[in-house]
Formats: structure tokens, sequence, C-alpha cells
């Protein structure tokens, strides 16, 4: 028989869109979720992942566990090749071949990827962070610099082994130079016998006046002292011009490293070109107020593949709780529709902005609180382990940081994968 309720099909199983399924639970409509990866990501702590604090199951769940109970959901492990806005349907990539999937309401939320500003070139040695995939990558990478310098009889490539450079002062690059200062001056203390790991150069370069831009100016300021306490040298006001396998150019100064991360830009979803709309710079898409396309109401979009103005003239910012009051939203507005009656325009509600930076020091803004140091990491910490999905990821978490806390010690240092691991 066949089933007659409102076909939604969500693309993208981030915070907006497993947000918005997780909303339409009770709602007489069928769900078809349809994700490329099988879990949840808890993207705020990828970084611990990449810094080998934590394990990748730790900050990720399958999409399939997290909905077992949600009856009115399907979930697909597919990629979308292609979306007819006027048609209303869209073609799945599987594995067994294409598939094409009509839809009453669409919800994409496929998220960003990164930007390198038109030198793609870099990406090759400047890895960015946005998958599980990326962390381990990066895992590999930094641990392996280590190895490398061991065994490194030259001193000047061993010096470029020890050399880090961490492109982007926002809350990513602030953390993973934090955490990889501590690394190299705690963690990895004792442990090798030709070099001084403490001896490592982490440089955090802004092309901006200041790191963390989107906090207030004097918790940047203090942002910028916490991480100079932990070893870190930050650079801010010039550009890096190039990057290349053997370091990177400051202004017109070369510095040889090689290990360099990307946490500059970010670029949205290549999905919203499919809809055949106009673009912002950033490859996002310009939503009406209720969260639907220009011209097709019943075509959604939200988290970081959206761009919406506030009130205040700013656009909603790319972060989780913005992603997951946008899913609500979506899912509230299909709501309405199925009973006739209208919805209010979306408007985001800023809950403050945190940063960590390293072991006890943190920076956080509420608007009209703002702290910074011991207190501040304390509230980063709880605010993390309350918002992580899954009683198993809290447990696991809460103890990593613990063991963490008190002996300096990382739980995932396993230098996993590559040809690159081979002597």
């Amino acid at each position: 028989m066949d089933d007659t309720r409102p076909h939604v099909v969500i693309v993208g199983g981030g915070f907006a869109g497993l947000w918005a399924v997780r909303a339409l639970k009770s709602a007489p409509v069928r769900i078809t979720l349809v994700d490329r990866g099988n879990h949840h990501l808890f993207q705020p702590l990828l970084y611990q992942v990449a810094t080998a604090g934590l394990s990748a199951p730790d900050i990720a769940a399958p999409l399939r566990q997290i909905l077992r109970r949600q009856k009115n959901v399907v979930v697909r492990m597919a990629t979308v090749s292609t979306i007819d806005a006027d048609a209303k349907t869209l073609e799945l990539d599987c594995d067994g071949g294409n598939e094409t999937l009509a839809f009453d309401y669409l919800l994409l939320a496929t998220g960003a990827t990164h930007a390198y500003f038109g030198n793609e070139r870099w990406a090759a040695h400047a890895p960015g962070l946005k998958t599980l995939d990326d962390a381990l990558d990066l895992r590999r990478k930094l641990l392996l610099a280590f190895e490398r310098a061991e065994s490194e009889t030259d001193p000047d490539a061993r010096d470029a082994w020890l050399s880090f450079g961490i492109i982007g002062g926002g809350p990513t690059g602030v953390e993973l130079a934090g955490t990889l200062a501590e690394i190299a001056r705690h963690t990895l203390q004792g442990e090798f016998r030709n070099i001084d790991p403490s001896r490592a150069r982490v440089r955090l370069i802004e092309a901006g006046p200041r790191v963390l831009a989107s906090f207030p100016e004097d918790l940047s300021e203090k942002a910028r002292k916490q991480l100079e306490r932990l070893g870190v040298e930050v650079s801010t006001g010039t550009p890096v011009k190039d990057i290349t396998a053997d370091g990177y150019r400051l202004g017109e100064t070369f510095v040889p490293a090689k290990t360099i991360v990307w946490a500059a830009g970010v670029s949205a979803s290549p999905l919203g070109e499919c809809l055949g709309v106009p673009l912002d710079k950033a490859g996002r898409v310009p939503v009406e107020p209720d969260l639907t396309v220009p011209g097709h109401p019943d075509i959604f979009v939200a988290g970081d593949l959206a761009t919406l103005k506030q009130a205040n003239g700013k656009p909603v910012p790319g972060v989780a709780p913005a992603a997951k009051q946008m899913g609500k939203h979506v899912a509230k507005a299909i709501r309405a529709r199925l009973k006739g009656v209208g919805i209010a325009p979306f408007r985001y509600r800023d809950f403050g902005n945190l940063a960590t930076i390293g072991r006890m020091a943190a920076v956080v803004d509420l608007g009209a609180w703002k702290f910074s140091g011991i207190v501040a990491w304390w509230f980063w910490l709880l605010a993390h382990l309350f918002f992580l999905i899954g009683f198993r990821n809290r447990s696991v978490v809460l103890l990593n940081w613990s063991v963490a806390y008190w002996t300096h010690q990382r739980a995932a240092r396993i230098i996993l994968g590559g040809d690159d691991t081979r002597c």
C-alpha cells in the first residue's frame, strides 16, 4: 500500500538536518535523510581528534543509531548529484547506481568546505579540518612531523619539521595552535632522544588585525596573551602570500615549515549550485526570512549553506547553535504548511560565543557577561559536554579530558594509514 503522507527529503545529517528530522518526529510526514556519510559529527570538537585528544567515535554517532526509534524516517547513505527544483526531484548517486527521489518538501543542509581564496593548489600543502577524514589525516601529519624530526640529522631540516604554521585566527585556528603547543611542551616531554619537542615553533597567522575577530576586542587581546603564554607565536596583520611543500611566505619572508594547517576560510557546499539561483561570493544560498529558496516555497536551505541577514544587518553566523535553530524552524514551517497556517520569520537567538585556547585557558562572550581564563575554560568544558550527542560520548569524552588534565597525556596518539608512515 502506498504511503500518502507528504515526503520530506533532508540532505545533510549535520546540526541543521538532524535537528529538523528530530523536530518532525510526531509530524504526519515520511522523511528521507540523505547523507554521504553514515554518522553525525560534533564538529566543534573535531580539532581534538586532529590533536589526538579524542578518538573519532568519541565525537560522532551513527545516524541510524540516533534515529532508530523514529519510525517516520529512512536513512540513505548516498550523494545528491542533481536537483530539479521545478519537478521536485533529486538524483541520488548510490553504490548500486543512480536513483530518482521525489519530494514534497526539501531541506538542503550540507554545510561548508574549505576555501583557499582562489589558491586551490595550497590545499595539497595546507589541509583544512571539516570532516573526520580530515582530522585523522591531520593527526597523522602532526605526529609524523615529530617522528621525522627525531630521525633527521640536518639541523635546518629538523627545524623545518618542528615548525608548525596554523593559518587563520578564528576559533579553529586558535584551538589547534594552543593544543599543539601543549602537546609539544608537555605531552611529548621526555619521549624523544634526539630532539626536544618543546623547541617546536607553533605560529598562528591571522591576516586581520586580531585573532578571534568575532569576539569583543578585549577578549581577543586576552586570547592572544593566553596563546603567547602557551608558547604560540601570534602573527596578525600580514597575510600568507604562498604555500609550498617546504613552507609558507609571510609577507616577503619565507618560513620553512613542513606542517601547515588551513583554518582561514570556508566555502559553502557546492550543492547550492544545483538550485539554479544566484549565490553569494562564498557559494551560499540567499534565503527568504522563512528559510525558503526564492521562487521555490517548498525548498528550504539551512546551516552553513544558507545566508540570511538578521535585523541588525549582520548575517546569521555559521555556527552550530544557528544551524540547530534553523533546522528546528524548518520543521516548524513544514508543520505549519500541513495545517495551512503561517509562521513567523526565522529569528536567530545568540546565546554567546566560546573558544578554548588550551589548558585552563578560554574566552567566553555571553553578551552582558564576558570572562576568560580558568573559569571560561570550565564553562567551555561543561557546555561542550552538554551538547554532545549520547550518554556514551559524554562519558568517554569526560574520562579522556579528566586523564588529560591530570597527566597531560592524549588518548589517541596512534599514527594510522598512509604510505608516509614507512621508513
